[in-house]
């Protein structure tokens, strides 16, 4: 499959994804003139909230609660991803393809109970796709991310749904994972440079099918580059965001493996209400899911409702869907379907009593939806 090299292209974020890079094709993909992420990298900003364009892959996520001034509530995911292409073309012109960009934009509905998604994809060029280095300023086509006086502006329209927001970031962005490296697998480079904006005050404008309302929230930004992360026993992963109302946040993930157990460069990160953090290790934690969903539009069956178990810190969380449909089938860029959610938290936490929200990310479910080689 991914015969040309645009279709291989975007098929790149479904491999990084779910994890299958092996084979012909992998040896396109993870061309060895990219650079890999290794310990040593110091992080300095506005600087990395730009692109990185020695990387292969790179992505910046946004995801967030908003409460309308009706009462209404929602959840919104708007995703940039830059693919790079062959960097050994000699052609100086500003047409010339050396990254694709892939975008996608949900909006979960959640006392409608509906889930609008979209998604886009265009080569890079002006008035196309861009990813500019030294500050935040991508967009693919109309929808965009840029940083401002500080303030991260967003937007988007599609199919009747408009989203504009502003972020503003309470806290210093969070690196994850030692010395500047997430790591994703055991072997060298199979990593990601990964940093977050845990809680970002949230205010804008949501119209839908020409009704605007105003809005507000807190939302959180992932940012991501690097270039072969995972290993090809890797099947996909489950990733939980998660703002407490007590000001602390929580990042962690489990990384799933063919044959069902869970990776041990799986990890996380507390992030205190001061913005101090600690890293968790695979060890001190694990994640049970309680009930299967069966997805109406795909093949795929995801694990929801989950519950959380962290002994060092007396946590005991029980994080659940606010809808079970929160699933994007991205046939048209990345070729998979994922699960991408809002979720609210109860549960004990440092031993005790403690509310939240956040959202959840659900990879590598459904074999239709898989690229194999």
């Amino acid at each position: 499959m991914y015969r040309t090299l645009a279709v291989l292209a975007v098929g790149v974020v479904a491999l990084a994804m779910t994890g299958v890079a092996q084979g012909p094709e992998a040896i396109a993909i993870f061309q060895p003139d990219y650079r890999l992420a290794l310990p040593g990298y110091d992080f300095a900003f506005p600087r990395d909230h730009g692109a990185h364009a020695d990387y292969k892959l790179e992505w910046w996520y946004y995801t967030g609660h908003l409460d309308a001034e009706d009462g209404r509530r929602f959840g919104y995911e708007l995703t940039f991803f830059r693919i790079g292409m062959d960097r050994r073309s000699a052609n100086p012109s500003v047409w010339n393809v050396d990254a694709l960009h892939v975008a996608h934009f949900a909006l979960s509905d959640l006392d409608g109970g509906e889930f609008r998604f979209h998604e886009r994809v265009n080569r890079a060029g002006p008035g196309i796709a861009r990813a500019a280095t030294g500050t935040l300023d991508v967009a693919n086509g109309s929808w965009t991310a840029v940083l401002e006086n500080d303030v991260m502006k967003l937007r988007a329209f599609a199919d009747g749904v408009l989203l504009e927001l502003e972020l503003t970031s309470e806290k210093a962005p969070v690196v994850h994972g030692i010395g500047g490296v997430s790591q994703k697998a055991e072997g060298v480079g199979q990593a990601s440079h990964y940093y977050s904006m845990t809680r970002m005050a949230t205010t804008g404008l949501l119209s839908i099918d020409g009704a605007a309302v105003r809005v507000t929230g807190e939302s959180w930004m992932d940012h991501e580059f690097g270039t072969n992360q995972l290993a090809p026993e890797q099947v996909g992963w489950d990733w939980f965001s998660i703002q407490f109302d007590d000001g602390e946040e929580l990042m962690i993930y489990q990384l799933r493996r063919s044959d069902q157990t869970i990776d041990g460069t799986s990890s996380g990160t507390v992030v205190d209400a001061d913005g101090a953090t600690r890293h968790l290790t695979r060890d001190e934690f694990t994640i049970v899911s309680m009930r299967d969903w069966a997805s109406p539009k795909s093949e795929a069956v995801y694990r929801l409702d989950w519950r959380l178990e962290i002994p060092g810190l007396g946590a005991d969380l029980r994080i659940v869907p606010l809808m079970d449909d929160q699933e994007l089938v991205t046939i048209r860029s990345t070729g998979i379907a994922y699960w991408e959610g809002a979720v609210r938290i109860e549960g004990t936490w440092r031993g005790q009593r403690v509310t939240g929200k956040g959202y959840v990310e659900l990879t590598g479910y459904g074999p239709g939806y898989r690229p194999t080689v």
